[in-house]
């Protein structure tokens, strides 16, 4: 049985904000060339191309790839439902690979499970095509402005 989870707080301009930053944020995100293609209340799918570079030898799209995009699925799907001035940090996360990916588009599904004061939990499903491609769940410290544990 799936529960839904409910909000105390959404801030749909912080949403807006991340659903157009993906690929201008620098870093890592920006590297793999990230999308954001939706970010709701608890809920942001996100893309990015299995480009020649990011492949191994074998062929195959690194599982670091599709590990950096769990974490920053993670991450971003806690921002516009936390306190504003707060931010998360990944405590955890665990992942499956479930088969290789050698082209195309991997679409993150990301989806909160739980959502505490000081913590969250998220649930990633990966997919290339019609394909799962890894499943994954993580943890987050939420972090005050302050820079304390909620």
């Amino acid at each position: 049985m799936v529960v839904a989870v409910t909000f105390a707080h959404f801030d749909e301009q912080i949403a807006d904000q991340l659903l157009r930053s993906a690929n201008t944020a620098g870093g890592l995100s920006t590297f793999l060339s990230f999308r954001h293609t939706e970010l709701a209340a608890g809920r942001l799918v996100a893309e990015m191309e299995a480009r020649a570079e990011l492949l191994t030898p074998f062929g195959t799209l690194h599982g670091g790839c599709l590990s950096a995009m769990v974490d920053h699925c993670l991450g971003v799907v806690f921002y516009p439902v936390i306190p504003a001035g707060s931010w998360v940090a990944t405590t955890e996360f665990k992942l499956n690979l479930l088969r290789p990916v050698s082209s195309g588009v991997c679409v993150a599904v990301t989806d909160i499970v739980s959502l505490g004061k000081r913590s969250g939990v998220a649930r990633i499903d990966i997919s290339n095509g019609d394909k799962a491609v890894c499943v994954a769940q993580g943890t987050v410290t939420i972090v005050n402005a302050a820079g304390t544990a909620q």
